[in-house]
């Protein structure tokens, strides 16, 4: 498959350009080719900036943000209001693209990278409030003055220039979470996409010039050196760095953020625990765990990858998970039906298969998959359940991120809590059980950002971060407008 341009002066057959300033600029260190991961064919070429065209994307943020800083928050909100109708708009292509950058199903490309998106935009075209009273305070006399009553107001501040630091895994759904709400308080921003699958975000970018924002607000520039993205976070002009990936990057990216104090926003990895307590539903709980073989072929850091059984259930819950990963459907995910799709490059694979021989070797013992799926091109890895598994093995303590779950037994709740809380790692966790008491009370001693109750389903408007390496911050909801902008107090006499 190729790409062809989408419009005038945004791609060209010979590759796609960067957004800079408002422009779409040819890239000074050429292009590379795109892969679609399920059939390794070139889906277009992404452009490469150089490190000088990255901190003009960062100087043209800074100066558009003062008259985007100063413009009403409901010509803001109707901007992003316009660029929801407009991916919506172009769902299908999008999906499509989606589709052969990631090797996501077309179901989940639509419903949750571009539907996803879409509705980010939209979420964030509705004025909230950016300040509220402070109760008035009453001052005796002293060093600082007479006595008297004082009011205050506190106000949310935009940050500043915003740098978007994006994952491969949703190059829909993760820009536009962290593009819509700094957008609507008033950042302007500089958007460095995974080099997997930059595409789709420049086709965001045409969105968003579509809606009207005006030019130097939004800035795309992608690249696999990592030169590229060290520029934008070094840039003196970014106040701010979003960034979701890996830990080792994130703190590598904290480093330099921490020498400028730059503000930071840190979406990293996770090794999700679920609970299965021994009165839990077994059926919900495989439902559930299994959605780690399919969603992105685990791709995905919330996933509940490690699974803590209680022992009275542990052997029912393994079969009935081997015998779910068995059913799955492994193919094109184009085709009508299928379920699990490739991961996201060959080197990708290798490593996801480098985690299943170490289990082998650390004695697990591989009760589903554990082999390459018989394809004749694509990077597939086939749903693997790794059973008789210990905490201390790397394969339960390191995020693998991809179709590979990890099985361990406990035998009380106590064992199972600390199990789960062992573990660099702090992103989401999952409790199932039919004690809903039970699950509470197992919940609010999971060191986590968050806790699933017999479902991994999320609520849209709960805030989204974790504890220890899995980040820093919270965003998602009225949690990201708090994310993206700075409180200011303003206190006078009453």
């Amino acid at each position: 498959m190729t790409s062809s341009p989408a419009r005038p002066g945004t791609s060209s057959p010979a590759g796609q350009r960067l957004f800079v300033g408002g422009d779409w600029t040819e890239p000074d260190d050429g292009h590379y080719p795109v892969t679609d991961p399920a059939t390794e064919e070139t889906v277009g070429l992404a452009p490469e900036a150089s490190r000088a065209q990255a901190r003009a994307a960062c100087a043209a943020a800074r100066e558009a943000l003062g008259p985007w800083s100063r413009t009403p928050p409901e010509e803001r909100a109707a901007v992003l209001a316009r660029a929801a109708a407009a991916i919506r708009s172009r769902a299908r292509p999008y999906t499509e693209l989606a589709v052969a950058e990631t090797g996501a199903t077309t179901g989940t490309a639509r419903a949750m990278q571009v539907g996803v998106a879409a509705a980010r935009f939209q979420r964030y075209a509705r004025v909230e409030s950016a300040e509220w009273a402070i109760p008035p305070q009453v001052n005796e006399a002293g060093p600082m003055g007479r006595a008297g009553v004082f009011g205050a107001l506190a106000v949310r501040q935009p940050v500043g220039v915003v740098a978007c630091v994006t994952s491969y895994n949703n190059p829909w759904a993760n820009p536009a979470g962290k593009v819509a709400p700094a957008l609507a308080m008033g950042n302007t921003v500089v958007v460095k996409p995974a080099p997997q699958d930059p595409l789709s975000v420049y086709r965001m970018a045409e969105a968003l010039e579509a809606a009207g924002v005006p030019r130097g607000v939004v800035n795309v520039v992608s690249g696999r050196s990592p030169g590229v993205g060290e520029a934008v976070v070094e840039s003196p002009d970014v106040d701010m760095v979003s960034f979701t990936g890996s830990t080792a990057v994130g703190q590598r990216i904290a480093e330099v953020a921490g020498r400028s104090m730059k503000r930071q926003l840190m979406e990293l990895g996770g090794k999700g625990a679920a609970l299965v307590l021994d009165d839990a539903d077994l059926g919900a709980a495989v439902a559930g765990i299994g959605t780690t073989f399919s969603f992105y072929s685990g791709q995905i850091c919330t996933a509940p990858t490690r699974v803590l059984a209680q022992r009275s259930v542990y052997g029912r819950l393994v079969e009935q998970l081997a015998a779910y990963a068995g059913r799955l459907k492994i193919g094109d995910p184009r085709a009508p039906g299928t379920v699990v799709g490739p991961v996201i490059s060959r080197e990708h694979r290798d490593r996801v298969e480098s985690y299943v021989e170490l289990g082998r070797k650390e004695g697990a013992v591989v009760v589903a998959g554990g082999e390459r799926p018989p394809m004749e091109r694509g990077f597939y890895v086939a749903p693997t359940l790794l059973a008789d598994c210990t905490g201390d093995m790397r394969v339960a303590r390191e995020e693998i991120f991809g179709p590979v779950v990890v099985v361990i037994p406990f035998d009380d709740e106590e064992e199972g809590v600390a199990l789960a809380d062992d573990t660099d790692y702090g992103l989401i966790d999952y409790v199932f059980t039919a004690d809903v008491a039970r699950a509470f009370r197992v919940a609010r001693r999971l060191r986590a950002g968050g806790v699933g109750i017999n479902t991994v389903g999320r609520n849209m408007e709960a805030p989204f971060g974790g504890f220890k390496r899995s980040g820093v911050g919270r965003d998602v909801g009225s949690y990201a407008l708090h994310a993206y902008s700075e409180v200011q107090a303003i206190v006078w006499p009453g």
